[in-house]
Order: C-alpha cells, then structure tokens, then sequence
C-alpha cells in the first residue's frame, strides 16, 4: 500500500510539473506579444492593447506643447517632416522613440529649443510633460525619459511670415477707409 501513494504523488507531481511547465511557455508567449504590440491588459470582459505608436504619439504631443520647443527629431527628420506637412499629413512621433515593456516605458526624445529658452529648463519641461501624459493618458509607469537637444533655432526675418500678412490688412483697411470718405 505505500507504493500506491508514492506513484499517485509522483503522477500528481509531473502533472503539476507538467502544468508548471505549459503555464510558463504561455505567459512568455504572452510576453513576447505584449512587448512586439505594447501594453496589453487582459479583463474578464476582453482585452485592451496599446501599441508603441501611441505612446509615442503622446509623449511627441506633450513635448511639443511645452513654450521653447520649436521642433521634434533631427535634421533629417525635420526636413522629411516638413516634406509631410507640405503635404498635409503631420507626424507626432517624430523626434520620438519609445521601449514598451509588460508595464513601463521609457522614452528618448530629440528636440528643437527655441532661443533664449533655458535649455535645462526646457527639457526638465518636457520630461514632466511627457511623464505625466503617458502616466495618465496610457496608464503605464514611465521609467525614463531621455531628451537630447541637437539644435536651437534662432528667430529671423524669414520667421516673421505673419507680419507681412499684418502689412497687407493695414493697406485694405487703409483702401476701405478712402472708399468711406469717397462714398461720404
């Protein structure tokens, strides 16, 4: 009789084994997914994924609401940008990359300062910027936000595209006022 539950006990242990077994390879399987589309929250009424470009579009929108950021990306990035907004179409994850694992992210960003904003004052803005946007919007910790500043952009007469437009409405408003007195 005491064969009997010992190989009772070691069928049971090599099930539990077994068991063991499978639910590690389907929890790194679901690792492996999670970390290819992001984040990915499984509830008793479905399942919720946020893929890495939406974090990324939410860091590059919270960094380039913060006064002193003139652009996102580097040179390259930045004249293919320009190139899509010509077009109409605006990239918010330029500049942004983005590492999405189970519950964290950590974020690089590379930025435009405008001049004279305090460059550390600038990118300690957007790193609380985009630390509580992603903490907030996608609900996941944000373990690093790393900012690089490549360039300043320095403000010339070039820039100032609206003050010729301000030229024009003044001479209309000049020729509706000679209209007025003719008409009077």
């Amino acid at each position: 009789m005491t064969t009997q539950p010992q190989i009772k006990n070691n069928a049971s242990g090599n099930n539990a084994s077994a068991n063991n077994a499978n639910n590690a390879n389907t929890n790194a399987n679901t690792n492996a997914n999670n970390n290819a589309s992001g984040k990915q929250t499984v509830t008793s009424r479905g399942t919720t994924t946020v893929a890495d470009g939406v974090v990324a579009k939410v860091a590059g929108i919270a960094a380039q609401d913060i006064p002193g950021v003139f652009a996102l990306g580097g040179g390259a990035a930045r004249a293919l940008g320009s190139i899509r907004e010509a077009v109409g179409q605006k990239d918010l994850t330029q500049g942004v990359s983005v590492e999405v694992g189970l519950t964290q992210v950590a974020v690089d960003v590379t930025l435009v300062v405008e001049y004279p904003h305090p460059l550390q004052k600038v990118a300690d803005a957007v790193r609380d910027a985009i630390y509580a946007a992603v903490e907030d919007v996608v609900g996941m910790e944000v373990t690093e936000v790393n900012v690089s500043i490549t360039d300043i952009h320095i403000p010339s007469e070039d820039d100032e595209k609206p003050a010729a437009n301000k030229r024009t409405d003044v001479v209309a408003d000049d020729q509706v006022n000679q209209r007025e007195a003719r008409v009077s």
